[in-house]
């Protein structure tokens, strides 16, 4: 009897070594016939990176160097060009047993692979998160795809940029008046501020909230307009409603911070495990989706009413709208939604919505911190945009295309350069046939089904694809690692808003369909500005998201200068007792770790600071700087 399981078991081990070598074997094969340099990786290692790294390192650094680096998580944002450079080109796999990688900083290969959606679609395995309550825009290809795109589509435009503007406004002076209190008297130079990154997803989310759903979210200094409609006043209370236990943006905030515990546990285990973690989960998603239910049946009674909201976007209307609104006889020739659906795509409207724009205006504040002479700049031209205008007076129209032009645009796209919201961008080759892409002059073979990841935060900082020269901050031997808005006033454009897209459908699938820039910036070439995607697949929201951060920062920097805190180095008395060397010395501290911190940011769902990280900032009134004069002087 041992004798016989002893034999099972080693027949087992033999048979699964032999398929490990043989799939590792055949994959090699692979690679080597696409004409690409590959690297070789042990899947083990990076199933326990964190575990196996040290014992890993103990090898001869050729064995583990560069393939420990691709398979840690982000090594695109935490390395920069260190594996390119090391490959010597710009497109590479990486092979396993069980897969090949593609991963590519070629400005023209990722060009032409966003261009033909049907030979590359995306690879929506990898966007299963996204699809817990429901497939979405985000999470659906082909015939699907295009149904989602043309219900989701219909609100993205100058209209409802327009009112997403006056919101913005409206949202960033709210965020002012709780930090400082109404009229803005700031006790900036004694308040340290270590939130904000949550201030910034909370006005994101009130925006989003109203522009896009309708629902007026509050501050907590604030109080509902008495002309809010009943049925939509429990979702901005600051208070849960009768039948549930946490406010609607605390359902929101909640879900999204534990959206890996909500894919990884099913509900029934959330609900009764005796943790901390597993019940606070448990109620925010039931909370959420609870939410969610109530505001599509009210949605639903409108649109079977034939009623519909007059201002804003009205998603959920309009994802109702598919299939709540229709005839029967329009029900007969087209399909709808069904309510998962319509959840699925409130979510990630929700989402992409807040989530994206906050972290990037986030990195912008701090990045304008670590820059004095940067954030003087961007104070100079709003001052020459606005004045001392009150900002409820200022106007879309006459207004958008001058601040996109601004330093104000200029540390938009910088931000969004050196951290895009998402790292890479997964697409697959098409499972019905091989393609081909062209690579530094050569044509390469890909398989079908090969994982392709478009690497944005490595093409914006290609130095094939961008102007640069030797790094004044670091001395390394490019400047693209370096926040520096003044290279989009580069004089030499090397893409234009009219390029052909051969290989293009031709379909119209909705949304903005302008530049990511303005048209008075240096253009780069097409595949090397990638933060909103690019093609057909890219972001519906990119335009709204434009507005909004260059709404903010000319709210808050009309009025204010915001400061790295010092308080680790020195006291609020010690730092007024310092002359100006002293104060440049210091700052310096700060502004060495705020760097430090911002490179430690990591993806789940966006690129973001997380486990606690923040940089501690000090918003001041104009004129009442403890730093920043010294500093730009220095």
């Amino acid at each position: 009897m041992l004798f016989t399981l002893w034999a099972a078991l080693s027949a087992a081990v033999a048979y699964a070594v032999f398929s490990y070598f043989a799939a590792w074997r055949r994959n090699v094969l692979i690679a080597r016939k696409t004409g690409l340099k590959y690297f070789v990786v042990r899947l083990w290692w990076q199933l326990g990176i964190k575990i196996w790294s040290p014992m890993i390192k103990i090898l001869p650094k050729w064995i583990w160097e560069y393939r420990l680096l691709v398979m840690t998580p982000d090594w695109a944002y935490s390395t920069g060009q260190k594996v390119f450079e090391y490959l010597g080109t710009d497109t590479f796999l990486t092979v396993s047993p069980y897969d090949i990688l593609m991963y590519t900083q070629d400005a023209e290969v990722i060009h032409r692979i966003t261009q033909r959606r049907e030979a590359f679609p995306k690879d929506i395995d990898k966007y299963s998160l996204l699809s817990m309550f429901g497939h979405n825009v985000l999470t659906t290809e082909a015939q699907t795809w295009r149904l989602h795109r043309k219900v989701t589509s219909a609100s993205f435009n100058e209209k409802n940029a327009a009112h997403t503007f006056s919101e913005a406004i409206y949202q960033t002076r709210g965020m002012l008046d709780e930090l400082f209190g109404a009229g803005g008297e700031t006790k900036g130079t004694t308040k340290t501020i270590t939130t904000l990154e949550h201030d910034t997803m909370t006005w994101a989310l009130n925006v989003i909230g109203y522009v896009g759903f309708g629902l007026r979210l509050l501050w907590p200094n604030q109080k509902m307009p008495e002309d809010t409609d009943p049925k939509l006043v429990k979702y901005g209370s600051l208070d849960p409603p009768d039948g549930h236990s946490i406010t609607f943006a605390k359902s929101v905030e909640r879900t999204l911070d534990k959206i890996i515990t909500i894919l990884v546990f099913p509900d029934f285990l959330l609900k009764h495990l005796p943790f901390k973690f597993a019940s606070y989960t448990y109620e925010a998603k039931a909370n959420y989706l609870q939410y969610m239910d109530e505001f599509l049946r009210d949605k639903a009674k409108e649109a079977q009413a034939g009623e519909s909201t007059k201002e804003g976007m009205d998603i959920m209307g309009q994802l109702v709208q598919s299939k709540y609104g229709l005839s029967p006889s329009e029900k007969a020739k087209q399909a709808g939604l069904d309510d998962a659906e319509i959840v699925g795509n409130a979510f990630i409207m929700i989402v992409a919505g807040h989530e994206t724009t906050a972290n990037t205006l986030h990195f912008a504040i701090a990045e304008l911190a670590i820059n004095p002479a940067t954030q003087r700049r961007l104070q100079k031209d709003v001052d020459s945009l606005f004045g001392d205008s009150d900002p409820s007076t200022w106007d879309y129209e006459k207004n958008i295309n001058a601040m996109t032009a601004s330093h104000i645009g200029a540390c938009i796209n910088e931000t969004l350069r050196l951290m895009p919201p998402v790292t890479l961008i997964p697409k697959v080759v098409s499972a019905s046939s091989d393609q081909t892409i062209t690579a530094q002059g050569k044509t390469h073979v890909l398989p079908s089904g090969l994982s392709c990841n478009l690497m944005a935060v490595s093409v914006q900082r290609n130095p094939r694809f961008w102007p640069t020269k030797s790094s004044e901050k670091t001395g390394a031997p490019t400047d693209l690692d370096d926040f520096l808005p003044d290279r989009w006033y580069q004089t030499q454009n090397t893409g234009t808003d009219d390029e052909k897209d051969e290989e293009g459908d031709g379909v119209d699938y909705g949304g903005f369909q302008g530049s990511d820039t303005s048209a008075s910036f240096y253009r780069p070439v097409r595949g090397s500005y990638i933060p909103f995607s690019d093609g057909p697949r890219s972001c519906l929201g990119r335009r709204i998201a434009m507005v909004e951060m260059n709404a903010v920062l000319a709210v808050i920097f009309q009025k204010y200068s915001v400061e790295l805190a010092v308080d680790e180095w020195a006291s609020d008395g010690e730092v007024e007792n310092m002359d100006a060397v002293a104060r440049r010395e210091l700052y310096k501290k700060a502004q060495a770790k705020a760097q430090k911190t911002l490179n430690e940011a990591t993806s789940v769902l966006t690129l973001k600071l997380h486990g606690g990280k923040h940089v501690p900032v000090r918003i001041v009134k104009r004129g009442k700087e403890r730093f920043v004069n010294d500093v730009e002087l220095s």
